[in-house]
């Protein structure tokens, strides 16, 4: 049976389950706000605790990376993330989840071969992306950017 664009189309959406923008959105908004929150509390927190504004701001996003690396490795992130879809990606949850999920797929082939050679299998475009493109913003910013002066 042969079908022309129109058919398929019509087919496709009949096989396609509706999606609940909706809740989805709402779902999104929700986690990410939370985990926004969180690394607000902590920031909050390690002020409170006397550490000064430097050792704040690494301390922070470190917490936070642990705290998903471990959600990761117990299975918990990628449930949530099934349920809250974008809201899970807030940048530096969502780049440490990148980094441990292939490490935690391929621990069984050993730590060269399976977890070595497939670390950065999702995330190491981004970091080569991210580093060229700040490279070249950089040298750009050093010519172009800074006042002459005479």
């Amino acid at each position: 049976m042969k079908t022309d664009n129109q058919q398929y189309e019509k087919m496709v959406h009949r096989a396609s389950p509706a999606s609940p923008h909706a809740k989805n959105f709402l779902l999104a908004f929700i986690v990410g706000g939370s985990i926004c929150a969180l690394g607000q509390g902590l920031y909050l927190g390690y002020e409170k605790l006397g550490f000064i504004e430097e050792q704040v701001k690494i301390m922070m996003p470190c917490t936070l990376i642990f705290l998903t690396a471990i959600a990761t490795a117990f299975g918990v992130f990628d449930k949530l993330g099934k349920h809250a879809g974008a809201g899970t990606g807030v940048p530096i949850t969502g780049f440490a989840n990148a980094i441990v999920a292939p490490a935690m797929e391929y621990h069984c082939e050993g730590m060269i071969l399976g977890v070595g050679a497939n670390l950065f299998k999702l995330a190491g475009p981004v970091l080569a992306y991210g580093s060229a493109v700040s490279t070249i913003y950089g040298v750009i910013y050093y010519f172009f950017g800074m006042k002459w002066t005479v």
